[in-house]
């Protein structure tokens, strides 16, 4: 099956570190859009020599682009990157406020000479009376409440990935795509921002509208009052955990009836959701003592059968060899900076049944510098005297 590339004619120029950035870039990259990153030379975007929880951000978001190692400090290495925004459709930013408008590549002054440019700036903030505060996604995870609703009560704890810089990035990516489509319209390209503490505040939304409906502070998901009669984490025979849901009047008695739990099922104490809700102190041991003489996999094919919500416990690097993953075009190969292939996830979309994504593997340090001047229109003798004068790398 064809790889679907929607975006395909559209140049994006991409200056960016970290995850909320990378990740808009790799989105419309998976795309079809040809993306340049823009990297310094000699040695590219500190990202790629991130250690500790950082280590898999070059690798998780950095696929499918091209790579410009040029030095912006010198007049050569600004004037290459200017010819190359010049023939953009968009520009994506996400670099401290101000930063791009000191090297002259601020949105005003880009647009003024490129009206058709779409500018995107993936911020912490979007402009009001924190914008030019410093955020990273566990700033704010803590200020918008998702490390309050996440850890147990009194220890807020952030959630497990970058959600916050993922999702803000697809932000982004909406947003470009809103301006691409209105440029078809106007002619005019437009400016577009995405922030970080906005994105988690509309995580928030849900919270927020049970406060108002209800008038009293939701608790921590840790000690949220239960809605279902069953949604519950299990232990089984060999160790393992399963986590099951029993959310429905017609699930319940095929629930008991496969487990063993007809004493429940017939109590007329436990008929409706209600009063199962109601019931769960004296219910859940019973079913976790029923439960518990399963294996995992016995358990999970059970309830498989049954059309039940169920799930395992699984861990990040489980992932990998994932049946569903690996048989519906999930995972993206890749090789590492060292040379070992990987497959990491591909974007959570099908267009026509067909899984965007996989186009271009990461590349090295300046590894399109060469290719990507010679479009630009320099001849073989200025790119060599530019890589000679250490202004281009690669």
């Amino acid at each position: 099956m064809t790889t679907p590339t929607p975006l395909r004619g559209i140049r994006v120029v991409e200056f960016t570190h970290m995850v909320m950035g990378p990740t808009a870039g790799m989105v419309l990259a998976d795309l079809g859009a040809e993306v340049v990153k823009v990297e310094p030379a000699p040695d590219g975007g500190t990202t790629r020599r991130l250690t500790g929880s950082g280590t898999g951000f070059h690798a998780a978001f950095g696929r499918g682009r091209r790579s410009l190692a040029v030095d912006m400090k010198s007049p050569e290495g600004m004037a290459l990157v200017r010819r190359l925004v010049a023939r953009a459709d968009v520009l994506i930013e996400n670099f401290r406020p101000g930063a791009m408008a000191k090297l002259g590549l601020g949105v005003a002054q880009l647009r003024a000479a490129h009206p058709r440019l779409v500018y995107c700036s993936c911020k912490g903030f979007l402009p009001g009376p924190y914008e030019h505060r410093t955020a990273l996604d566990e700033v704010v995870q803590m200020m918008g409440g998702l490390a309050y609703m996440t850890g147990p009560e009194g220890r807020p704890l952030r959630a497990g990935s970058s959600v916050i810089d993922i999702m803000g990035g697809l932000s982004a990516v909406i947003g470009i795509l809103a301006a691409l489509k209105e440029r078809e319209a106007t002619g005019q390209g437009g400016e577009v921002q995405a922030g970080l503490f906005e994105t988690v505040a509309l995580l928030m939304a849900q919270h927020m509208a049970q406060a108002a409906i209800t008038g009293a502070a939701p608790p921590p998901m840790s000690v949220r009052t239960p809605a279902w009669p069953v949604y519950d984490i299990f232990d089984t025979e060999d160790g393992g955990q399963v986590f099951i849901g029993v959310v429905t009047d017609t699930q319940w008695p095929a629930f008991c009836d496969a487990f063993g739990l007809g004493a429940l099922a017939a109590d007329p104490k436990l008929a409706t959701k209600t009063q199962r809700v109601a019931a769960r102190g004296r219910t859940l041991p019973v079913i976790a003592d029923a439960l518990r003489g399963w294996t995992k996999a016995a358990l999970m094919a059970k309830c498989e059968a049954l059309g039940l919500p169920f799930a395992p416990i699984g861990t990040p690097a489980e992932l990998f060899d994932d049946p569903h993953l690996q048989g519906s075009g999930g995972l993206v190969k890749l090789t590492l900076p060292d040379g070992r292939a990987v497959s990491l996830p591909a974007l959570p979309v099908a267009l026509d049944g067909a899984r965007p994504g996989g186009a271009g593997d990461l590349r090295p340090v300046g590894a399109d510098g060469a290719s990507v001047a010679a479009e630009l229109g320099y001849t073989e003798a200025e790119i060599a005297a530019l890589r000679g004068a250490g202004v281009l790398a690669g």
